[in-house]
């Protein structure tokens, strides 16, 4: 069995979620999102490594309200750059030797089921490099800046385009080198397909939804109770007070 580290990104700003705090701190059911996200790692055998990257605004939050979870939990905090990227390097500098794989997962992203997880890693230990993703289903419309329609892509245009997902998994040589390789991307995938490393999808579900405005909330919270179920090991957790449960 393929050893992995799973690597939390939270440091964004999540400024069309509005709001006085960052949404990672927003309850689904009696947790916090960001904790939701987290258990559904670092409750998997495979997982030997957990690293959650935060803003260095929330790190005191984190620290000091939910840092007995997180070192039950065996999460290790670390401090998140100003993009996506720059947090994804500062995590892998401290993934360890023993790591085989390193999954990214969104923190954002906690509508994520045990057998999807499994998925992904099985493809990204044979192939190298896999990401969950949804095929575009649906008619396309390309709008301007006024958001007036100029034109409808034929399907054929565009049966072939994928929504990627989370988490995106890969060897950890090979995500360690699209790191050092330098580059911005909002997607982990692009840093290892601009070495010319092919990536594979794996399908995924709609209900892996990411929360991006407080409508996603509210659907996040239909979603959470409806999952598969998966060989899973929860993890109780004996701060439950402060947790709310």
């Amino acid at each position: 069995m393929a050893k992995a580290a799973a690597i939390i990104p939270a440091a964004g700003r999540g400024s069309r979620f509005g709001g006085p705090r960052n949404k990672i701190f927003e309850t689904l059911g009696s947790q916090p999102m960001f904790l939701r996200t987290l258990e559904a790692f670092t409750s998997r055998d495979d997982v030997v490594q957990t690293l959650l990257a935060v803003s260095p605004d929330d790190a005191p939050t984190v620290k000091e309200r939910y840092g007995g979870n997180l070192g039950f939990m065996g999460v290790t905090v670390v401090e998140g750059g100003a993009s996506r990227s720059e947090s994804i390097r500062n995590a892998m500098a401290l993934v360890r030797d023993e790591v085989d794989l390193v999954a990214i997962h969104d923190a954002a992203r906690p509508c994520i089921a045990q057998p999807w997880i499994d998925a992904v890693f099985a493809k990204a230990a044979e192939t190298g490099a896999a990401i969950l993703a949804q095929p575009v289903v649906g008619t396309v419309k390309r709008v301007d800046d006024s958001r007036a329609i100029t034109a409808t892509l034929p399907r054929d245009e565009f049966c072939d385009l994928w929504e990627a997902q989370t988490p995106q998994v890969f060897r950890r040589e090979l995500i360690a080198r699209a790191c050092a390789h330098g580059g911005q991307a909002t997607d982990d995938a692009a840093l290892v397909e601009a070495l010319g490393e092919t990536v594979h999808a794996v399908p995924g579900d709609a209900r892996n939804i990411k929360v991006t405005t407080r409508d996603d909330l509210d659907v996040a919270r239909a979603i959470i109770n409806h999952l598969p179920k998966g060989k899973e090991n929860r993890l109780l957790h004996p701060f439950q007070d402060d947790l709310g449960l």
